[in-house]
């Protein structure tokens, strides 16, 4: 598996790049946002990528951030989402703005993207609110989301614990989640606990 690849930006285009790593040029499909923000060709870049296999063909995807990547995985798992729809949908928003879509229930905001229908914008809604609510990560949470919520027993409310394992699933890291939510009020639910920390991300990084 080839988790990332750091080298020579040597070829940028709409939706594709190359980086030239020990020689060897790696051609990755992209979203308009990760070329947006590399820079110019021959500087070192870094892309977090996933190889994408089937019988046909065999496909490296790149992208800037750990969070565009696990959009990304999150997309092309669901049926009838292949990964240029997914490039596509992360190419007209960024990691903020999916997951917030998708953790408020906005599936029409999806069909704006070209080549994505009603129907496939609202399985995206349904089978990835599921999924980022049912998943579970390796290990429970550390011992530091203990101090983000205390409740009565002592212990960590359950609607914060579940958040934010949902946002470190989306690709968030726990130091940029569990301060957020450790200022928001526990007794809200899991769903706006993770649509007001990613309110206040997307905002902090327009500034």
């Amino acid at each position: 598996m080839i988790y990332s690849v750091r080298g020579k930006l040597v070829l940028k285009e709409l939706n594709f790049a190359v980086v030239e790593c020990g020689g060897v040029g790696y051609g990755c499909r992209t979203s308009y946002n990760t070329v947006s923000q590399l820079g110019e060709t021959g500087e070192e870049v870094k892309l977090y990528t996933y190889l994408y296999v089937r019988e046909d063909a065999v496909e490296l995807f790149g992208f800037a951030t750990l969070q565009e990547l696990s959009c990304f995985r999150l997309l092309i798992s669901v049926s009838g989402v292949g990964p240029k729809a997914a490039t596509s949908i992360l190419s007209d928003l960024t990691p903020e703005q999916f997951a917030f879509l998708v953790a408020s229930g906005d599936s029409k905001a999806f069909t704006r993207t070209k080549g994505i229908g009603a129907k496939t914008a609202q399985r995206i809604v349904l089978e990835l609110k599921d999924k980022i609510s049912s998943e579970s990560l390796t290990g429970s949470v550390s011992k530091d989301a203990a101090h983000i919520a205390p409740v009565s027993a002592g212990g960590t409310s359950s609607a914060v614990s579940e958040a934010l394992e949902a946002l470190m699933v989306l690709g968030y890291s726990q130091g940029e989640a569990a301060p957020i939510l450790g200022k928001l009020d526990p007794a809200m639910s899991t769903q706006d606990l993770i649509k007001e920390t990613l309110r206040i991300i997307a905002s902090r990084n327009i500034r």
